[in-house]
């Protein structure tokens, strides 16, 4: 069972942690907390795996969701594997993945199933879409069913297929995965330089943003034609409005998907770690590599992987803050979140209030509560 103190955190935000006087942009008594992993990359199988969560080891923890029945989802790069926390009893598991690198195309049961390098993870109708890096694919497990199947790319790197079946396509090196209100499946294909999207109807994919060259992508214009410089993870919001992250741009970007246009938000594109307090549009990130958009303060949370912080960019007033670490990388402690180091985050994720990121190269799950 969860410590009790541990579970007023989760569900209450009643934790006792340290104040952070002197730091008005963070709510008084905001603290952060391990979850999930021990600090130590491994894997305990079965009967130990459904152990206490911050108990077992955790490796490499990349993309991160909360699935519909209330419990907390991760994937580690390395081991392909994707994980389930359940934040009444404390317990993980596993869910999809065997431990192997590869890819194979037909239908098989997720736990026989080899992964390569999973970055993100989405629900959507009840089915998990898990995005390859190494396998050029994206992926979807069957909610009802159980089985895996690809939904687009054919495994082999390169770019191609636009306006055919999304399996026919072919990715090279995707990272993120996002659905649009409508369902239609969004894929930042980094190493094609692209943003594509398969149709919910259809299957066929396109290209909506990108031209496939590695240049700066300007402040504002059309999407399609225009190109994108590292597209690393994307999010969309409850009004349609979609938000990209450029890993090499050090920007991030409103995209209008009815419109067809882009707008820089935040970022001036030059590397750096400045600006908290201010405008995002004057802020420096290093490296950017993940994104979340909050319904309950409007706002986007930032994992500024190279600076080893989570930023929060107020979409109501535009101003910027770090609400996670310190810059440094290390590896915590829990208590102070502006005292915690972090080693190369690359998740996040928001529910009721807490923000949760997983602190890849730390090994663990941490959660942030009391900031709204």
């Amino acid at each position: 069972m969860i410590h009790s103190t541990r579970r007023r955190f989760l569900q209450t935000g009643l934790y006792a942690g340290i104040g952070l006087a002197g730091r008005p942009l963070l709510a008084q008594g905001s603290t952060v907390a391990t979850i999930a992993g021990n600090g130590v990359a491994g894997y305990e199988a079965e009967p130990r795996d459904g152990s206490e969560a911050t108990a077992a080891p955790i490796n490499n923890p990349y993309g991160v969701v909360f699935g519909p029945d209330g419990a907390l989802y991760f994937c580690e790069v390395d081991t392909g594997r994707t994980r389930r926390v359940d934040l009444e009893t404390n317990r993980l598991s596993t869910v999809a993945g065997n431990g192997e690198k590869g890819w194979e195309a037909e239908s098989r049961t997720p736990a026989e199933t080899p992964f390569s390098a999973p970055h993100e993870i989405r629900w959507n109708d009840g089915n998990l879409f898990i995005v390859e890096r190494d396998s050029h694919t994206v992926r979807r497990i069957d909610g009802r069913l159980g089985l895996v199947t690809t939904l687009a790319g054919n495994g082999e790197p390169g770019y191609g297929g636009d306006g055919q079946p999304a399996v026919l396509s072919q990715l090279r090196q995707p990272h993120s995965i996002a659905f649009d209100p409508g369902g239609n499946l969004l894929i930042c294909d980094i190493g094609n330089s692209r943003l594509r999207r398969v149709d919910r109807e259809t299957g066929m994919i396109g290209t909506i943003a990108g031209t496939g060259e590695r240049e700066p992508t300007p402040d504002s214009g059309p999407m399609t034609g225009t190109p994108l410089l590292g597209p690393r993870s994307i999010d969309v919001a409850a009004d349609g409005m979609a938000y990209l992250v450029l890993r090499e741009g050090n920007a991030v970007y409103r995209l209008d998907l009815r419109g067809d246009r882009l707008q820089r938000i935040a970022g001036t594109g030059e590397r750096g770690y400045d600006g908290d307090g201010g405008p995002a549009l004057d802020c420096t990130f290093n490296g950017p590599k993940g994104i979340a958009w909050s319904s309950r303060d409007n706002s986007l949370y930032i994992v500024d992987t190279e600076n080893h912080v989570i930023r929060r960019m107020s979409l109501d007033t535009g101003t910027i803050d770090t609400i996670l670490g310190n810059g440094e990388r290390g590896d915590g402690p829990d208590g102070d979140p502006l005292g915690c180091k972090l080693n190369r985050p690359h998740g996040v994720c928001i529910r009721n209030g807490v923000v949760y990121v997983t602190d890849s190269e730390s090994h663990r799950i941490r959660a942030v509560n009391g900031l709204m």
